[in-house]
């Protein structure tokens, strides 16, 4: 057995990212993205405050990665209600500009 490589992401703080088994599947990390944008926040602050607590990451980087997660089949296939929900908005707020 050898040892990892380097990490190739230098914000390698962020919750696990390693696959689940099969190939074909989200990261532990992507997986986590989509299960607390699934959930209901009682006021202000409160999503963010659970990005940086829960998933150690910047609520800036969080939308960065969410945003690309949408975009990714595989995240489509796992849980389509948040996935169609997120690129509605999206599309919804590229419509207005």
């Amino acid at each position: 057995m050898t040892a990892p490589g380097p990490d190739p992401d230098p914000d390698h703080h962020d919750a696990p990212s390693a696959p689940v088994p099969g190939a074909d599947e989200l990261s532990v990390r992507d997986r986590a993205l989509l299960a607390l944008e699934r959930r209901s926040w009682a006021g202000p602050g409160a999503k963010e405050r659970a990005i940086r607590e829960e998933l150690g990451i910047s609520p800036v980087r969080y939308y960065q990665l969410l945003n690309a997660l949408i975009e990714d089949e595989r995240a489509l296939r796992v849980d389509p209600v948040t996935v169609n929900r997120l690129r509605r908005v999206r599309d919804a707020r590229r419509g207005r500009r």
